[in-house]
């Protein structure tokens, strides 16, 4: 998943150096925070958050199999 997620995110930002993503177990599921550059941020949330909603939308829907909850934050 967290493989998924770094290959999207790179292909959206400028700067795909500094995309990082940590994976952290918590009581709401498995929980993947994506840290980009200040200056991508804009670009990984896209218009109205739509691009956070897609990427949010393929990471679950690829999680269906295993059949734990996960959640995508974006931080900068």
């Amino acid at each position: 998943m967290k493989d998924l997620i770094l290959v999207i995110a790179k292909a959206l930002v400028d700067y795909p150096e500094d995309v990082r993503v940590d994976v952290k177990e918590d009581d709401r599921g498995t929980v993947y925070m994506l840290s980009v550059h200040a200056s991508d941020i804009g670009k990984v949330i896209g218009k109205q958050g739509r691009i956070a909603k897609a990427l949010r939308t393929v990471v679950t829907s690829a999680a269906v199999k295993s059949q734990k909850r996960v959640i995508v934050d974006i931080i900068s």
